[in-house]
């Protein structure tokens, strides 16, 4: 199971949800797509995961589904980095 988010991993992927006020808590099981997340949002948040954490996605996790909610998201970054982790967000 995962732990919850690190804030840097917030950090990056606030800027991609414009429909979220920035005073509004992210939760673990908010469907990104409405809080504004498009397929061009998608490749850009990608590729800062990606160079932020050195780390990257395999061809399997490049699904909608991983980038449906920030639960999802964060496992499969989780899984990119090698990381076993112990509670889970979903």
């Amino acid at each position: 199971m995962l732990s919850a988010w690190d804030a840097r991993f917030e950090g990056i992927l606030r800027p991609y949800l414009p429909f979220l006020a920035p005073d509004e808590a992210l939760s673990a099981d908010a469907e990104l797509r409405d809080l504004g997340l498009d397929s061009l949002g998608i490749v850009e948040l990608l590729t800062s995961l990606e160079h932020v954490y050195e780390a990257r996605f395999r061809d399997e996790l490049l699904t909608v589904h991983t980038f449906a909610t920030p639960a999802r998201l964060w496992q499969a970054l989780s899984a990119a980095r090698g990381q076993e982790l112990d509670h889970a967000v979903e």
